[in-house]
């Protein structure tokens, strides 16, 4: 596996994969094409089908568009072999003539691969790829994940976790402070702000939820307004490891040595997904953005809260199995509705995995590893129109409602 830093990136949002990834791509187009003055991009597939809503154009224009006249041709009902969101970009004559068109694509958290750069040469960091082997490493050597991560980073891995630490408190503390409606045509709402004040109101359990309810809101609120964010493995799941280790950090006052080894332990999880399956929400549906991000987060809490190997591995294994089969289907094509609330319910659900393994011995019937070969035989038996294109589920749902309606029902003033 490759190091870490591929898990986190702090970036803009709405989109690690319609946002990050072609930006990164025309970035890297130009960067070998510094002579161009114009150029014609063509979207595919999922990338094609949602991309005015996530600002997949946006992304390109501030990229593109600064060195020249750029068009962009929208495919949505075309799928490159490659993956879901494919891409290409080629410059453009006078004439209108294109010459040495590149194929992108943009296969999750903000990577891409293309067909004119070798493959990707990062170093394989890890010797091992599964949480099986990772379990079996830790038990041998009577030693936790975070260590396993220390023995083959480079030194500065802690740097720059402790600069992914503070990039998502700051998107929390920005998104509680912030209040308004988030772009796009659904006129949402932000509600982080009234969730935290509500949630001061009440003591214990309730106090709890209601406060990691308003913590991951803020995070994405802020990435579905375009706002500075960390994939966490993904823009559209950024706010359920955030709001977690926050909520715990001010609960119990843990240092920030034990947040980051807590933040290395979570990206270790999402690095065997990335690696055996996929953290594609175009490709394997919302199971592998929000249900990777739960299962990270369960992972991280349980190991802050003093769980062995064992119980971080299986609060992992149900942050994950009980998002199985969840279907990517964002309202016009936005990173809102479900995206937004999904990730407050999955911070909860994670804290419920992790305090479940806390009361057992960490012995349970399905592995980690198995999850994970089931969400990605699952993705693949998943139709287009489930996986980010905004063809059915909730989306389909939606561009059948009266907007009129919608329109109206979201602008009612709660007491």
């Amino acid at each position: 596996m490759k190091s870490i830093r591929d898990i986190y990136k702090i970036g803009k949002g709405p989109s690690s994969s319609h946002t990050m990834g072609p930006q990164k791509a025309a970035r890297t187009y130009l960067e070998h094409h510094p002579e161009a003055r114009s150029f014609h991009v063509t979207l595919y597939g999922s990338l094609a089908a949602t991309g005015r809503g996530h600002l997949t154009d946006v992304a390109i224009y501030d990229t593109l568009g600064k060195a020249g006249a750029t068009e962009i041709e929208w495919q949505p009902k075309t799928f490159l072999p490659g993956h879901p969101n494919g891409m290409t970009i080629a410059m453009t004559d006078g004439n209108g003539g294109r010459h040495d068109e590149w194929t992108f694509y943009s296969i999750g958290g903000g990577s891409i691969t293309c067909d004119k750069l070798p493959a990707d040469t990062d170093a394989e960091l890890y010797p091992l790829n599964s949480m099986t082997e990772l379990l079996n490493w830790c038990n041998t050597n009577n030693r936790s994940y975070w260590e396993y991560v220390m023995e083959h980073e480079d030194n500065d891995i802690w740097d720059y976790l402790k600069e992914v630490w503070e990039a998502m408190c700051a998107s929390i503390e920005r998104g509680l402070d912030t209040e308004g409606i988030l772009p796009g045509p659904l006129h949402l709402r932000r509600k982080a702000s009234s969730y935290y004040v509500r949630a001061e109101g009440y003591k214990d359990v309730l106090r709890t939820r209601g406060l990691i309810f308003a913590y991951a809101l803020a995070v994405s609120e802020e990435n579905a307004a375009g706002g500075t964010i960390v994939t966490a493995p993904t823009c559209g799941s950024c706010g359920v490891l955030p709001a977690v280790l926050y909520h715990l950090k001010k609960v119990y006052g843990y240092s920030d040595k034990r947040i980051l080894h807590s933040l290395a332990t979570a990206a270790l999880v999402g690095n065997v997904v990335k690696q055996n399956a996929s953290i594609s929400g175009a490709e394997v549906g919302c199971q592998g953005e929000v249900g990777v991000a739960c299962a990270m987060t369960a992972a991280a809490a349980n190991q802050l809260m003093g769980g062995s190997p064992s119980q971080i591995e299986y609060s992992a294994e149900m942050g994950l199995e009980h998002h199985l089969g969840m279907t990517c289907d964002p309202v016009c094509g936005l990173v809102q509705i479900p995206c937004i609330e999904r990730n407050a319910y999955a911070a909860a659900r994670a804290l419920d995995a992790n305090i479940y393994a806390s009361y057992t011995d960490g012995l349970h019937r399905v592995s980690f590893d198995q999850v994970v070969r089931v969400m990605k035989r699952t993705g693949k038996d998943l139709p287009s129109l489930y996986k980010e294109t905004g063809e059915g589920g909730l989306a389909a749902e939606m561009d059948a409602f009266d907007r009129d309606e919608f329109d109206h029902l979201n602008r009612i003033e709660l007491p």
